[in-house]
């Protein structure tokens, strides 16, 4: 018989975890709360990835604020995307009200306001530390896929960085790549026919097309030195909690190229830097991406390919990516598929084509006995969701509607003097804030090419000036030649002269 006891002890068996975890708020029963039936999410499995959705205005961010804030108490670094600019408050904390005593009340939860370590990161000329890479760190094969190419333009591509390493000429910004890539048809055809066979102009045109695209999108901003360390991402403070590292990105939202470039590169380069982690017990490091949509909305199929192989590849290395966005249709199904965690704010069903997004929606969730999931989807209020976790063995729990707790640190933006005050006591800012101009490919090309003109012209010179001599050689040999004649030297000589000249002159009388 399915009643509210039942209920409760079918929610604290599936929630049940004997390692550490987070408590994210209790589940409902008929609408209504219900206490000590708290809804756990064991930190074993945090890195199994997860979903956050929901539509606009039902609590998605605080949601990912709530998670954010606890995973920093326990000590697990977090990265954050702040597309609208009101994750800062983090780093001021939350003030206790009528309302957030009646939901933690209800929830049978102490609600303690508190403060969270907070670093400011930014990937255009806002205020932050300063987020690059370098063209060289991303290699071919990412940035072919970032760039789209073909398979004959992505072969250029391999070619370019295998002459650069033969070379030992580095490759840090788009200024570099560009002149390698005019060198490759103008001054250094021959050179590279000769050691990679012959490259296509219109294929290093169409290439250069797509830099070009990527640098109207303020790419040049990322690329170049000095390169960002990821593990400046998992620092702790004084008190054993670790930084809530949140990114900026309010002025990129109409770049989403930019955004999906900043994103492979950052895991690109997790994955080969952070060691295997196996069955640790806890994450490394939780990535939450608001906004995914724009990660998956403008991407190719080949970097879909390469986003859904990082996401299943990552989690070995103890790394939790979390995406945030209206609608899970948002999110390919292939990596929807790896998701353990799925978190469903409200959906708003307005149109037919929204009640089958619903539709599609509710399937992806555990069958309930005790809720309509469909139904229930749209009748969810803000802070509620249903939730589908793993248990510390991997296994789904049951679907809990979530009344979730409140964020313990601020709800809204900092304020002005509040961001100028966290940002001068960054650590990390004054060692990234400068701009690293080293010699390298373009320096290099540009020299080797000066010296190949002044050779040239040097040689020019010499051949001229040999000519010159030649010509000059072969007029005093003929002026030699004319004055060893004998005829020449008798007709020539001063008797003879004047006795033509005497001859004439009687002539003339």
């Amino acid at each position: 018989m399915v009643n509210k006891k039942t209920f409760i002890e079918h929610i604290n068996s599936g929630y049940a975890t004997k390692g550490d975890y987070i408590t994210l708020g209790s589940a409902m029963y008929e609408k209504e709360t219900v206490k000590d039936a708290f809804v756990k999410l064991p930190l074993k499995t945090l890195n199994r990835h997860g979903l956050i959705a929901g539509a606009t205005g039902t609590g998605k961010t605080k949601t990912l604020q709530i998670l954010a804030e606890n995973l920093s108490e326990k000590g697990i670094p977090v990265l954050l995307m702040d597309f609208k600019g009101d994750l800062s408050g983090i780093a001021q904390p939350g003030t206790d009200n009528a309302k957030i005593k009646e939901r933690h009340d209800a929830i049978g939860f102490p609600y303690e306001a508190k403060r969270f370590p907070t670093e400011i990161l930014s990937l255009s000329e806002q205020n932050g530390v300063r987020l690059r890479a370098t063209v060289s760190e991303f290699g071919p094969v990412l940035l072919s896929r970032i760039l789209d190419l073909t398979d004959t333009q992505s072969g250029i591509v391999s070619v370019i960085f295998k002459y650069c390493d033969d070379n030992k000429m580095p490759l840090l910004d788009l200024k570099d790549f560009k002149k390698i890539l005019q060198y490759t048809t103008n001054e250094g055809k021959e050179e590279f026919t000769n050691a990679y066979g012959r490259i296509s102009t219109a294929s290093t045109a169409a290439i250069l097309r797509k830099i070009i695209e990527l640098e109207q999108q303020g790419a040049n901003l990322f690329f170049g030195e000095k390169s960002f360390d990821p593990q400046d991402l998992m620092r702790l403070d004084e008190n054993g909690m670790a930084y809530v590292n949140i990114i900026r990105l309010t002025d990129i939202q109409d770049r989403p190229k930019l955004f999906s470039t900043f994103m492979l590169s950052l895991l690109a380069e997790i994955y080969t830097t952070f060691p295997e982690q196996g069955d640790s017990g806890r994450p490394e490091l939780v990535i939450f991406i608001d906004e995914a949509h724009l990660i998956f909305k403008e991407a190719s199929s080949a970097l879909l390919n390469q986003i859904e192989s990082i996401v299943k590849l990552i989690r070995s290395k103890g790394v939790g990516l979390y995406f945030v966005t209206q609608n899970p249709t948002d999110v390919p199904d292939a990596v929807l598929s790896q998701l353990g965690l799925k978190i469903q704010h409200a959906l708003r069903a307005f149109t037919a084509k929204d009640r089958k997004a619903i539709k599609l929606t509710a399937e992806n969730y555990p069958i309930s006995e005790y809720y309509k999931t469909d139904e229930v989807l749209t009748t969810l209020g803000i802070g509620e969701a249903l939730v589908s976790a793993l248990n510390e063995k991997g296994i789904p729990t049951p679907l809990a509607r979530t009344m979730l707790r409140a964020p313990m640190s601020r709800m809204d933006v900092l304020s002005n003097d509040e961001l100028k005050e966290l940002l001068q006591s960054s650590t990390l800012i004054p060692e990234y804030d400068k701009t690293v101009d080293r010699e390298s490919a373009y320096e290099m090309l540009t020299k080797k090419i000066a010296d190949a003109n002044t050779e040239e012209a040097k040689e020019k010179s010499r051949k001229e000036t040999e000519k010159s001599k030649q010509a000059s050689t072969v007029r005093s040999s003929s002026r030699s030649k004319r004055t060893s004649n004998p005829w020449i030297k008798t007709l020539t000589s001063p008797t003879v002269i004047r006795s033509v000249l005497g001859i004439l002159g009687k002539m003339m009388k």
